[in-house]
C-alpha cells in the first residue's frame, strides 16, 4: 500500500512540470478607432441614387456620393441595429462591390475586424467627395433572407442600400435620395417624394428618418384616403385582389383611425402611411415606423376578409407604434446611430403596451369582430395560463432581450424557454392595469387616460422622439390614480412570477375556461394555419401534415417523450389527420385505452403511448359580471 501511494506522487510531480510548460500567450489589444457619434451637422449632404429596376435578379445598384471636409482617417458605417428589429440585423453580407473613388482615383478600404459593418479609409489630400458604388444582393429564396423583389412588387428599405459617415448623430446627417423603379410601377413612401415617370426623387431629409422611411412599389396599386392625414396604400400580386375591397372593409381601416386618435388625443405625425402588401411572392413584414407601417399580408386580405382574422389584426398594432416605440421610447431603446446596441429592458411597455391597443382598436374599429377579439384573449390567457412553464425560471424581463439572444430563430421547447413573451404577457399586464383603475376610481377612469396622458401628450403633429424610463410609466400611473403602481409593476415584470397573471379578465368581469367546442377564433385559427391546437389536452400543436410544431413542456406529449422533431404518421392504426387527432382524444375521454401515435423520427419510426383522457379542451372568456362589464367597455367603440 505504501509503494502505492509513493508511485501515485512521483507521477504527480512528474506531471507538474509538463502541465507548466505549455504554453499561455496573452491577449492582443483592441482599440476601437471608430469614432463615437456626436450630436453636431456633418458638413454636407449625402447624395443617394438607387437602380431597383432589376425585378428578375433582385440586385439593386447603388451609387453614393459622401461629401467630406477633411483628408485623413474616416469610417463609413452598415446600419446594423435597426429601429422595430430591436436588436444587430442589418443584412451586411448582401453588400457587395463596394468601390470607392475620389477624383477619379480608388480610395482603398479596410472592414474593420471587430465591427464588421464598419469601413475604414483615408481620405486623400485635395478630395472634398467620395464616389461609392456597390450593390444590395437581395435574397432570390427564403433561406437567403426575407424576399423583398417580386415580380410586380418591392420593398426598398434604405438601409440595405446606404452607407453613413461614423461620428455623427444620424439626425445631424443630411441626405437626398433618388430612385428608380421599373416602368409603369408606382412608390409610396412615409416620407414625401416627387416622380418623372419611374424616377422618384424623395424630399432631402436626414439619415434617421431615411431608414425609417421605407418603400413600397408595385405594378398593382390602389390608394385610400382615410382621413385628410391618413392614406391606404395597397398593392398587390395581382389587380383582383385589390379590386375585392368593399366600402365596408375600407370603412373599418377609416374606423380604425379614427377611434386611435380618439384614444391618444394627438396624431404625433404630420401625415401617416399605410404601406400594406397582398402578396405571395414578396416575404411578409410587420414593421413600425413613425410616419408608415410596413406591412405584408396574404393575397385574400380582401377576398378572404371574413376569414383573415390574423392579418386584420395587424395594422392595428402597427398604427399604435406611431405613439408607442416611435414618439415615446424607452430611453435605453434609443440611439443616436446605427451601431449603438439598443437596450431592449423596456419592450413590456414598447410591444406589449402596443399588442394591448391593438387588440382593443381592432375592437372598437371593427377590424375584428368583438366575440373573435375575446376569443383571441382566451387565446392568449390560455397560453399564459397553462401554456408557459418557462414562467417558473425566467422573469417577464429577461424576455425583452429575446430578440437579441434568439433572433427569432425556431426553438425545441419554446413553452420552457420562452421567447419574446413581452408582447402577450405584457398585454395581460396592461389588461389588469385596466382592471385596477376602474376598481380604484369607480369606474369613473380607466387605462384610456393612462394612454392619453403618456402616449399624446405631445404637441399634435410632432415626429420626434420623447424617451422614457420605469420610473415615469409609475409617475403617469399615479397621476391617473394614486396607488403602489411600482410594486405592481416590479411584481409582474422583474420578478420571477409563476402565478397565472388573469386578474385583468376576473376583475374586468369575464374568466378563462376550458370546452370541448372551439370558439369562433380558435375554429379560424386552427383552418387558416391548417393546424391542430390541443396545447391544453395532450400538449401538442400538429399541422395538417402531422409535423409537430409545439411540444408543451410537462404536458402528456412531453412526457411521452415527443419534440418538435417528429412527425406523425398514423392515430390508432390509421393514417394521420387533423380530424382523426382530435377524435382519438375524445374517444379517449370515455375509455380507458390510451392514445397510440404512430411516429417517424428521423428515419426512425415507433409508436408513441398517451395515457391521457381529459377530452379536447379550448380556452373562451365566460362573462361572469352581470349587465355591462370593463372588459366590455373598454372594447366599445369611442
Amino acid at each position: 500500500m505504501r509503494r502505492s501511494f509513493a508511485f501515485a506522487a512521483l507521477l504527480l510531480t512528474t506531471a507538474t512540470p509538463a502541465l507548466a510548460q505549455n504554453s499561455a500567450p496573452q491577449p492582443v489589444p483592441y482599440e476601437d478607432t471608430i469614432p463615437a457619434p456626436k450630436d453636431v451637422p456633418y458638413p454636407g449632404t449625402i447624395m443617394l441614387n438607387v437602380d431597383a429596376t432589376d425585378v428578375e435578379q433582385g440586385i439593386f445598384h447603388v451609387r453614393e456620393t459622401i461629401p467630406v471636409a477633411q483628408a485623413g482617417p474616416m469610417v463609413l458605417l452598415y446600419p446594423s441595429w435597426l429601429p422595430g428589429k430591436h436588436a444587430s440585423r442589418g443584412e451586411i453580407e448582401k453588400l457587395t462591390g463596394l468601390t470607392i473613388t475620389a477624383n477619379g482615383e480608388t480610395v482603398p478600404w479596410v472592414r474593420d475586424s471587430v465591427d464588421v459593418y464598419a469601413f475604414h479609409l483615408d481620405v486623400p489630400e485635395g478630395v472634398d467627395t467620395l464616389e461609392l458604388s456597390f450593390q444590395f444582393t437581395s435574397a432570390v429564396a427564403g433561406n437567403q433572407g426575407r424576399i423583398v423583389v417580386a415580380p410586380s412588387m418591392m420593398n426598398l428599405q434604405f438601409p440595405s442600400v446606404s452607407l453613413y459617415p461614423a461620428g455623427y448623430f444620424t439626425r445631424q446627417i443630411p441626405i437626398e435620395a433618388t430612385v428608380t423603379y421599373p416602368e409603369g410601377w408606382t412608390a409610396r413612401s412615409g416620407l414625401p417624394a416627387t416622380n418623372r415617370g419611374s424616377v422618384y426623387s424623395y424630399e432631402p431629409t436626414n439619415y434617421m428618418v431615411l431608414v425609417d422611411s421605407p418603400v413600397f412599389a408595385g405594378r398593382y396599386f390602389r390608394e385610400w384616403e382615410l382621413t385628410d392625414r391618413v392614406d391606404l396604400n395597397v398593392f398587390a400580386d395581382a389587380p383582383e385582389q385589390l379590386a375585392a375591397a368593399t366600402d365596408e372593409m375600407i370603412e373599418t381601416h377609416r374606423a380604425l383611425v379614427e377611434q386611435a386618435v380618439k384614444l391618444f388625443g394627438t396624431q404625433q405625425y404630420d401625415q401617416y402611411e399605410f404601406l400594406l402588401a397582398l402578396t405571395g411572392e414578396m416575404g411578409g413584414i410587420g414593421l413600425e415606423h413613425h410616419r408608415s407601417s410596413e406591412n405584408g399580408v396574404d393575397t385574400d386580405y380582401f377576398s378572404g376578409w371574413e376569414n383573415a382574422l390574423g392579418d386584420r389584426g395587424l395594422l392595428p398594432h402597427e398604427f399604435v407604434h406611431s405613439w408607442n416605440g416611435k414618439y415615446r421610447r424607452g430611453e435605453d431603446l434609443w440611439t443616436p446611430d446605427f451601431r449603438t446596441p439598443m437596450r431592449d429592458n423596456q419592450m413590456w411597455v414598447y410591444e406589449g403596451q402596443t399588442q394591448f391597443w391593438g387588440v382593443v382598436l381592432a375592437a372598437r374599429s371593427g377590424m375584428i369582430p368583438k366575440e373573435d377579439v375575446l376569443g383571441l384573449l382566451a387565446f392568449y390567457a390560455a397560453i399564459y395560463g397553462e401554456g408557459r412553464a418557462g414562467r417558473q425560471w425566467r422573469p417577464l424581463i429577461d424576455t425583452t432581450h429575446d430578440p437579441i439572444i434568439a433572433a427569432r430563430k425556431p426553438k425545441p421547447w419554446t413553452s420552457w424557454q420562452r421567447s419574446e413573451d413581452y408582447y402577450v404577457e405584457g398585454l395581460l399586464i396592461w389588461l389588469e392595469t385596466d382592471a385596477k383603475i376602474r376598481e380604484l376610481t369607480g369606474g369613473e377612469k380607466s387605462i384610456d387616460d393612462f394612454a392619453r396622458a403618456f402616449f399624446g401628450s405631445g404637441r399634435d403633429g410632432d415626429w420626434g422622439e420623447v424617451t422614457y424610463d420605469f420610473a415615469e410609466v409609475v409617475d403617469t400611473l399615479n397621476g391617473v390614480v394614486a396607488w403602489d403602481w411600482d410594486s405592481f409593476l416590479t411584481e409582474r415584470v422583474y420578478d420571477v412570477n409563476p402565478d397565472v397573471p388573469l386578474a385583468g379578465f376576473t376583475e374586468n368581469g369575464y374568466r378563462l375556461v376550458f370546452t370541448e367546442t372551439p370558439n369562433s377564433y380558435m375554429r379560424n385559427y386552427e383552418s387558416q394555419r391548417n393546424r391542430v391546437h390541443l396545447g391544453y389536452s395532450i400538449g401538442l400543436v400538429v399541422s395538417g401534415s402531422g409535423n409537430i410544431t409545439e411540444v408543451t413542456w410537462g404536458g402528456p406529449a412531453f412526457e411521452a417523450g415527443l419534440d418538435v422533431a417528429d412527425d406523425l404518421i398514423a392515430v390508432n392504426g390509421t393514417a394521420y389527420s387533423n380530424a382523426g387527432l382530435k377524435a382519438a382524444v375524445t374517444a379517449a375521454k370515455d375509455s380507458s385505452d390510451p392514445i397510440r401515435l404512430t411516429v417517424r423520427s428521423g428515419d426512425r419510426i415507433h409508436e408513441v403511448v398517451i395515457d391521457y383522457h381529459g377530452g379536447l379542451r379550448y380556452p373562451r372568456l365566460e362573462k361572469i359580471a352581470s349587465g355591462e362589464a370593463g372588459l366590455d367597455r373598454l372594447l366599445q367603440a369611442k
